[in-house]
């Protein structure tokens, strides 16, 4: 498929979903927001993709929300029923959280190469993201508390699991920046490029080892992490159990256990 808003390439199993709005710091209209359903939806179906990559054109990852979706007529909605009207909004801000929910929904890994501004609604998207990788003059913010409102796309639920309670907690109440620098120590991103071209080769090195790996333990691993995070401990050693039993015997695993006997690289189908 082809999107309006967003670059969208597959190659070697490998997508790259690239964020196509640069003069505008990548800020995200509504048709963009629901156009991003759409494309997570896309590499959770296909086989011939194995990881994705996302990525912002020009100079900065994203810049969250565009200001003139806040005016839109299902924020401003106009009703003589006052119920009614904040039903409507409920449901909009639900909508805009299940488009970023989408790219946990995706089975597969998704990785956030993140330069420039990471803000407000990015910083959501790169939370939602399984890795992320910056650069040394990459930045990210909860700019929401400085526009008035609370953030309510996910940074605040997802990033207490990433980085803990008290940072989270930090960078919500100030607003401020954290560097990229910054945002490895305290575990935001697993590595901080010194350059763009640095970065986007890093991001690449690390999706190729993934795609090598076999598809199906890939999307048990990432469907076992997240349930881990949102459940007790032995709640989750159930389901990876569950898991394992009805996937473990696959021809994966003989692939794998063939591969090492005869000293080669495996080769999983799709």
């Amino acid at each position: 498929m082809s999107y309006q808003h967003f670059l969208f390439e597959v190659i070697d199993q490998v997508a790259t979903i690239t964020l196509n709005r640069p003069k505008k710091a990548n800020a995200l209209t509504l048709e963009a927001w629901q156009e991003m359903q759409a494309i997570f939806s896309e590499c959770d179906n296909r086989p011939d993709i194995r990881v994705v990559i996302m990525q912002g054109a020009g100079a900065h990852f994203c810049s969250g929300i565009d200001v003139q979706v806040l005016m839109s007529p299902q924020i401003q909605v106009e009703s003589n029923c006052e119920g009614r009207a904040r039903e409507q909004l409920h449901k909009f801000i639900l909508m805009l959280q299940d488009t970023v929910a989408a790219i946990e929904k995706c089975r597969k890994p998704v990785i956030a190469a993140v330069h420039g501004g990471c803000i407000g609604g990015g910083l959501d998207i790169a939370a939602a993201c399984d890795l992320r990788y910056g650069t040394v003059e990459c930045y990210f913010t909860l700019k929401e508390t400085d526009m008035g409102l609370v953030a309510d796309l996910g940074s605040l639920q997802r990033l207490p699991h990433i980085i803990g309670h008290g940072m989270v907690a930090e960078m919500a109440y100030t607003a401020r920046k954290v560097p990229g620098p910054e945002a490895l120590r305290m575990g935001l991103i697993n590595a901080c490029c010194e350059t763009t071209e640095e970065l986007h080769q890093k991001v690449s090195d690390v999706a190729s080892l993934i795609a090598a790996k076999s598809p199906l333990v890939i999307r048990g691993v990432k469907n076992a992490l997240l349930y881990q995070r949102d459940n007790p401990v032995r709640d989750g050693l159930e389901q990876v159990a569950t898991w394992n039993a009805a996937t473990m015997l696959s021809a994966d695993l003989a692939e794998s256990l063939g591969a090492a006997m005869e000293k080669r690289t495996p080769n999983y189908e799709d």
